[in-house]
């Protein structure tokens, strides 16, 4: 008796040779010769060695906000600010409020305080972590090195997020604002 399982065995045949196992694909093998002329080392293009042919590529990737050397010896960040910073990101969707976001930034980073470093450096450090989806691509699309200081970085954010033609379709609302005779002021 034949099992689904003992189909997929291998080496052995099935009773009927000229079914086919809608499962299984036939291979054809190549009928290109082979050749043991060219050795794979003659090939290569680049002769380096193993290690440097695996080492990432390092050019290119500049960051886009630039934070002034600490002179602080033993400085990091703590890994539970960077949790912090992830677990309430900024996705750049239409519903999130690029203003709400650096309140809520500027009060938590507000927190944080090292010896000698300026509060302005650990912001500007930490805000790429609290960035996600476009937001993120945002920034990653911003010139390298283009961002100096903590001003600089508010300011791309909040034209990028709240630009003027939404400053000006909310002030059409307010002042084109009407209520009906029929309807309460908070039903309006």
């Amino acid at each position: 008796m034949r099992t689904r399982s003992s189909l997929n065995l291998v080496g052995e045949s099935s009773p009927n040779p000229t079914t086919s196992n809608p499962k299984r694909r036939n291979r054809r093998r190549s009928k290109q010769p082979f050749s043991l002329e060219e050795s794979p080392l003659d090939t290569m293009v680049d002769q380096g060695t193993m290690e440097e042919l695996l080492r990432a590529p390092t050019e290119g990737y500049a960051e886009e906000i630039v934070v002034p050397p600490i002179l602080v010896e033993h400085f990091e960040l703590k890994h539970i600010l960077i949790n912090m910073m992830t677990s309430n990101q900024f996705f750049g969707t239409k519903k999130d409020n690029p203003h709400d976001r650096i309140r809520w930034f500027n009060k938590t980073t507000s927190t944080i305080k090292y010896k000698d470093v300026p509060n302005s450096e650990i912001k500007l450090m930490l805000f790429s972590f609290s960035l996600a989806r476009v937001a993120h691509r945002w920034l990653e699309k911003e010139p390298h090195h283009s961002i100096l200081t903590w001003e600089d970085l508010v300011s791309k954010f909040i034209n990028e997020f709240f630009p003027l033609s939404r400053t000006t379709n909310l002030r059409n609302e307010i002042s084109n604002f009407q209520q009906r005779f029929d309807e309460s002021f908070h039903e309006a």
